[in-house]
């Protein structure tokens, strides 16, 4: 019998009360899986975003809000001067609710802003000028609400067409809703009100430099924040409370995996005093009767690891298609958290075996003389 042998019959042994500890495990690993990804989600989603559209540079004051908090559009004519600024585009952004969307992007761009420009037609047309009540559609908003061109939306209290469906190269930009600055503005009650500014820097400028006029526009704008656009959520303080959030629940829920592969290696080490006494007087040193114990926890932590990404990775795609999430974010679940994920389950059910490894090592070896 091989020492990886007597480690498979150990967790073989009560085969329901291993299986239910791997299932403590997997829960916690799974909820790391789809809150991590969630939150990862949501990061890259927008990051993509400020790529399509060529951003270079935010101008937003995020604060604790979902969305920035408006300030006066003529920021951004004091923005337009600087050096090594290429273009400037005012926009409206909102969250709300649009027909049966509980959740929806509406956005407000500057009109002939750059913004406009990576929008590409799939079918129908670009509103005439920024009077025209009408609005295109991401292929994403469209395909929630159902819409086509030519039919009628309704945003707040106004009636709008539909004019185009459009494809905007980005996760965030196929779940919104599109139209001019000054519609919004005049829907919303916010006429001369803007709450981000995207920046596209001259050609050649590089990141030292984007860093720099970063902070001559925060000297310049106090009433908002300047960052690289890929930072801009990142940096935001919803984002760091839903990060927060997403590990501290996990973190939670892994805790309940620790307790129940310490109870279960804690169990199986009293319930086989004789044979780990037979073992030491055979002549095992104590150091293989803690390695054995910790193998078997650390084994538990492996399969519960493994079974906790899949499962974490089917729900999360799952959770990806409800409609509170898929006009939002797509769930960002990279081989990197996957393989982070399983090293914690793996570090989990190896720190949970100490005791238990300690304990079962001090076993006198007389014990294998009693029936």
């Amino acid at each position: 019998m091989t020492f990886f042998t007597i480690v498979v019959r150990g967790l073989m042994r009560r085969p329901v009360r291993t299986g239910l500890t791997l299932l403590g495990i997997s829960i916690g690993i799974a909820a790391v899986v789809a809150l991590v990804g969630l939150s990862r989600g949501l990061d890259r989603s927008w990051a993509k975003g400020m790529k399509a559209r060529g951003t270079d540079v935010v101008v937003s004051n995020m604060g604790s809000a979902l969305t920035p908090k408006p300030f006066n559009a003529s920021v951004s004519d004091r923005i337009a001067h600087l050096s090594r600024v290429a273009a400037t585009c005012s926009s409206l952004i909102d969250l709300t609710s649009v027909e049966t969307a509980q959740m929806m992007i509406v956005s407000g761009r500057q009109w002939n802003g750059f913004t406009w420009q990576n929008l590409k037609l799939v079918s129908g047309r670009m509103p005439h000028d920024p009077d025209e009540p009408a609005v295109v559609l991401g292929q994403v908003t469209a395909d929630t609400l159902k819409k086509k061109v030519g039919d009628r939306i309704q945003i707040e209290t106004s009636d709008l067409s539909v004019v185009g469906i459009i494809n905007g190269g980005a996760w965030v930009e196929n779940s919104s809703v599109i139209l001019s600055l000054p519609l919004l503005q005049k829907i919303t009650g916010n006429q001369g009100k803007i709450n981000i500014i995207d920046i596209r820097v001259t050609p050649g400028t590089n990141q030292k430099d984007v860093e720099g006029l970063c902070e001559q526009i925060n000297r310049l704008v106090p009433e908002a924040r300047a960052m690289p656009g890929s930072a801009n959520v990142s940096n935001s303080e919803v984002y760091r409370i839903l990060q927060a959030m997403s590990w501290g629940t996990s973190l939670l829920a892994t805790l309940v995996g620790v307790l129940g592969v310490m109870n279960t290696m804690l169990m199986a080490v009293s319930e086989r005093k004789q044979e780990i006494s037979i073992l030491l007087a055979l002549g095992w040193r104590r150091r293989r009767i803690i390695s054995m114990v910790l193998w078997e926890s650390g084994l538990l932590g492996l399969f519960g690891g493994v079974t906790g990404v899949m499962i974490g990775a089917v729900g999360v795609q799952i959770l990806g298609t409800t409609p509170a999430i898929r006009d939002l974010l797509r769930p960002d679940v990279s081989m990197g958290l996957l393989a982070i994920s399983v090293t914690i389950a793996v570090a989990v059910g190896v720190l949970s075996g100490l005791y238990p490894a300690w304990r079962s090592s001090r076993l006198p070896p007389a014990l294998a003389l009693q029936g």
